[in-house]
């Protein structure tokens, strides 16, 4: 058994080797061969090669180096010297660093290639100049603000709690986790839906370090920022009518509320009524004027059918146009704040992003629009997108019904036991059901009893009802 621990032992143990050699098959024309480096760490090797060139003649195999004093032999050994001085000092840098060292990294680091960063902050630096890259292409730009929001964040709790310029990827644990969230909720005073957003970016942070292969597991794969529950998407619907009947006199909350109402009849996220110009409106053979777009956020082609609405809100300001823009939006922080100062004068919040969901559930879904024609619409990439809004708009419809099922059932109930402590068989004004204000009928209670027997009343008392009133 001392044995097997042993070997055990021996196999956990890392092992770590450097190796110089010369290929003797390939000879260059000055006689000369290249030398070349092994490493070797735990039976797993790479090679590196080397700009030295080693004449065979003086080359010592069991040495690893060069015999002799000539020139040949100085430069050998030199270089030899200082490539193992290179290797080993990458070695104990990235084996402190990550905790783990493969031959891949030591070589990687050595040849200057691939190298990725070993700090969180400069991990989130690089995420973000990849990010900054792609703006335009298939990023926005409002997704990268977002970014440098949390990274500011996470800088100043790294340097304000803990006091350091930078921290080890391979050091983030629970406590840094939980200690971020309360910095942020406290000393920031950050809204539960702004901490969910700035841990999920951390946690993108410790995949991408993970995908690097800078730390061999993330240690954030469990947790799960709590999300906040979530407001409604879309407006009520009287409100939506509300907004819809009653104007206001503020010419630039007169044009917010319109584009409000244009994105609520189109679907068209902010970025995308921003960018929409004169040649994405186009007329069918049919008559019918329709919006052919690619959303801004996922690239996916958009195509909305304009109502009369949305039409009379193009003619409305067609005479304000600069340039082939269809409208002249604010700046995305101006709109906001008019949009905040709108939903004041109605007493209802309004964000730009509900009226995207005013059109996924109350003009599109909830009159029986297909779910897959409301996708292509609103331009969603995928169909469970497209479901979020069908769950909503099917949640309202069972609401709706339990609720008129709850009316008509107190109300049949009420008036049985009503007509059953009375022993009046025909009924009265006062036995009456006070939701339908009419005397149930007996085929009307025997259909119920038979199709229902055991949801109000227990067998014995339903058959004592039914003899007692109408066999």
């Amino acid at each position: 058994m001392k044995r097997n621990t042993d070997n055990m032992e021996i196999k956990r143990r890392s092992t770590f080797a450097i190796l110089f050699y010369i290929n003797r098959t390939k000879v260059r024309k000055d006689g000369t061969c290249q030398l070349l480096c092994k490493i070797s760490i735990d039976a797993k090797w790479e090679q590196i090669g080397t700009k030295v060139s080693v004449n065979p003649a003086i080359w010592n195999p069991e040495k690893g180096r060069a015999d002799g004093r000539s020139e040949n032999a100085i430069t050998v050994n030199r270089a030899i010297d200082d490539l193992t001085k290179e290797i080993k000092e990458h070695y104990r840098r990235i084996k402190n660093s990550l905790g783990f060292i493969t031959a891949e990294q030591v070589k990687n680091a050595v040849m200057g290639v691939g190298q990725k960063p070993l700090t969180l902050l400069a991990l989130f630096r690089e995420h973000n100049e990849e990010f900054k890259k792609r703006i335009g292409v298939d990023r926005i730009k409002e997704s990268y603000d977002s970014y440098l929001r949390s990274y500011k964040h996470l800088s100043a709790f790294v340097q304000e709690k803990r006091g350091v310029e930078d921290v080890l990827l391979r050091s983030l644990d629970r406590v840094f986790y939980d200690d971020f969230e309360l910095f942020l909720r406290t000393d920031r005073n950050l809204s539960p839906k702004s901490v969910h957003e700035h841990l999920y970016r951390l946690k993108k942070m410790t995949m991408r370090a993970v995908s690097q292969g800078t730390i061999r597991r993330d240690p954030y794969c469990r947790l799960h920022p709590e999300l906040p529950k979530r407001k409604s998407r879309h407006l009520k619907l009287e409100d939506l009518k509300t907004l819809l009947t009653t104007p206001v006199e503020k010419p630039q909350l007169q044009f917010v509320r319109d584009m409000f109402i244009f994105s609520t009849f189109t679907g068209l996220a902010y970025t995308d009524l921003k960018k929409l110009r004169v040649n994405d409106i186009t007329q069918s053979e049919d008559g019918s004027w329709w919006i052919h777009i690619h959303r801004q956020k996922t690239g996916t082609l958009s195509s909305v059918r304009l109502l009369d609405i949305p039409l009379k809100i193009i003619e409305k300001y067609r005479e304000q146009r600069k340039n082939d823009k269809v409208f002249n939006l604010y700046s995305r922080t101006y709109f906001i704040m008019l949009a905040h100062q709108l939903g004041e004068v109605y007493g209802f919040e309004l964000t730009f992003h509900k009226a995207r969901h005013n059109f996924g559930t109350h003009i599109t879904l909830s009159l029986g629009v297909p779910i897959e024609t409301v996708g292509k619409m609103m331009g969603h990439m995928r169909i469970e997108t497209t479901q979020l809004y069908a769950k909503v708009t099917d949640r309202k419809v069972d609401e709706d019904m339990k609720r008129l099922k709850e009316q008509e059932w107190i109300g049949f109930l009420v008036c049985m036991k009503k007509m059953l402590l009375s022993g009046n068989e025909e009924g009265d004004s006062d036995t009456n059901c006070p939701t339908t204000k009419k005397r149930p009928c007996k085929e009307a209670v025997s259909f119920t009893f038979a199709s229902y027997p055991s949801l109000f009343f227990p067998a014995s008392f339903i058959s004592v009802i039914k003899n007692f009133l109408y066999v």
